[in-house]
């Protein structure tokens, strides 16, 4: 039996035009309900009906009670979302012990609440728990990574075989099917923190529009003596990319938005410092003209995203250089 059998945790979902799925993640948390104290559905003006779609899905299925609608008039980003949210629990007479952030995209493939809060019952030096992650028809995906460095961001931009082996220690994500194991960072697709712990860096930090905001979260929380694990018992099932359409499985080049750029350089200047920040933009720079001149010679589309160069240097180098963002 649970050393802790009560409902100490409260679920986050925050939502950006992915009603339908959302709906199905909330219901997902319901049909594994231990350990769950209410489940927070964030809209972050959704475009269309979303806002109202959730709040029908939620009268219908009598979820009044159990789930919340937060129908928000702009929206957040995913840092600043779920902030609404935790700041509002941080601020009650008995705050849950357990916070789980839950992609709207996403969905409990077993009981991973339970699984994680256990986890974190016996392991008092832990804050963030993450789950295996698996996507449809793929298999596990990448769920567990090491914090980025100028050696991985250079060796993933040239995207080359026998130099990446060269560089693995150093490579961001780590084996799809890694068990049960203290890592550097876990996805924020389906992620549990320890609000004490939370509550000791800050939550959120709200410079971070989406991206990166969950990596530099645990990176704060490893500063403060907090650790993070992935725990591979407790599995979500994503169809990563679908809210935010990065990641989400397309195969032509496409552009990436200009808010990915500044969460990247805001998060090397925070934590690497400014000097460092600029070096991460030129090896990340000089990766791509490597990876450029090895596709030419290979025949092959370069890996870089569509328009790298001139977004690196509008959204990324300018803004370390003082210089205004060109959006």
């Amino acid at each position: 039996m649970s050393k802790h059998p009560v409902a100490d945790v409260s679920v986050i979902v925050v939502n950006f035009g992915t009603a339908e799925l959302a709906i199905k993640a909330v219901a997902s948390v319901l049909t594994h309900p231990q350990r769950v104290r209410e489940i927070h559905l964030v809209d972050n003006n959704s475009p269309g009906q979303d806002s109202a779609e959730l709040a029908k899905a939620i009268a219908e299925r009598g979820w009044d009670g159990r789930v919340y609608l937060h129908a928000e008039p702009i929206n957040h980003g995913f840092g600043r979302g779920n902030n609404l949210i935790l700041e509002h629990l941080a601020q009650q007479e008995n705050p849950p012990n357990w916070v789980f952030l839950l992609n709207p995209d996403a969905s409990l493939g077993n009981a991973a609440i339970q699984i994680l809060a256990e986890f974190l019952d016996g392991h008092p030096q832990v804050a963030a728990a993450g789950t295996r992650i698996e996507k449809p028809q793929r298999g596990s995906v990448v769920a567990a990574f090491r914090f980025p460095s100028l050696i991985s961001t250079f060796s993933d931009a040239v995207s080359f075989g026998p130099l990446s082996r060269i560089c693995d220690r150093w490579q961001v994500p780590l084996d799809p099917d890694l068990p049960t194991s203290r890592v550097d960072w876990v996805s924020g697709a389906a992620v549990m923190l320890r609000m004490t712990a939370l509550r000791d860096v800050g939550f959120f930090d709200p410079e971070y529009f989406l991206y990166y905001e969950e990596v530099d979260l645990m990176r704060q929380l490893a500063r403060k003596g907090w650790q993070t694990w992935h725990v591979a018992e407790a599995l979500v099932i994503h169809a990563e990319g679908v809210a935010t359409g990065v990641g989400s499985g397309r195969s032509e080049r496409r552009p990436l938005p200009a808010y990915l750029y500044h969460s990247w350089q805001y998060y090397m200047r925070k934590n690497l410092g400014h000097s460092r920040a600029l070096l991460a933009c030129l090896a990340w720079g000089a990766g791509a003209v490597f990876n450029l001149g090895l596709a030419r010679l290979r025949g092959k589309e370069p890996a870089a995203p569509l328009n790298f160069f001139s977004d690196l240097w509008s959204h990324a180098i300018r803004p370390l250089l003082g210089l205004r963002d060109v959006s």
